[in-house]
């Protein structure tokens, strides 16, 4: 978490995050966050026809697809506490700073009976590893991914998509 603040505090200065009240566009990301997500699953479960591109290269753009489902979502949260984002680095640290509540504020959502509001420090290790992988998918010329590895990564896109959801909803 001080990692995570002080690296926002940097960023913030620098003009990669920024302060907002464009409320408006949280609806807007959510929407785009959910409809890649059911692109991602489509390209996921694509078997591919005679002619078309190789299974592979479904599977590519199934796990950026994902990642940027991700992306959107996280960037309708960011937008709830006032902020908005240049990059996808700034995405994942404002992610973590803002969105992650302290222990106390833990308490003060499960006493209120609103635990389900919680954004746990795994989504925001779910977004980290799927910037990873949508990275090397878009850029690396040799990198295949097991069914099960894409799979893990749109399954964690699914969850955080849905864990947003309840949260902005």
């Amino acid at each position: 978490m001080k990692e995570y603040e002080k690296l926002f505090e940097e960023l913030l200065k620098n003009g990669r995050i920024i302060k907002s009240k464009n409320f408006f566009k949280i609806k807007l990301f959510l929407e785009k966050g959910e409809n890649s997500l059911q692109i991602a699953k489509h390209n996921k479960d694509i078997i591919p026809k005679q002619g078309e591109p190789k299974k592979m290269h479904w599977n590519y753009w199934a796990i950026t697809i994902s990642y940027y489902s991700m992306l959107y979502c996280a960037k309708a949260l960011i937008l709830k506490k006032g902020f908005e984002v240049r990059d996808h680095e700034s995405a994942q640290i404002a992610l973590g700073y803002l969105c992650v509540p302290s222990e106390m504020e833990k308490n003060d959502l499960e006493m209120l009976n609103s635990s389900h509001k919680i954004f746990e420090d795994e989504y925001v290790k779910y977004f980290e590893d799927a910037r990873t992988e949508s990275h090397i998918a878009r850029y690396s010329a040799i990198k295949t991914y097991t069914q099960r590895r894409l799979e893990e990564v749109y399954e964690n896109a699914r969850k955080f998509t849905a864990k947003t959801s309840l949260i902005l909803g």
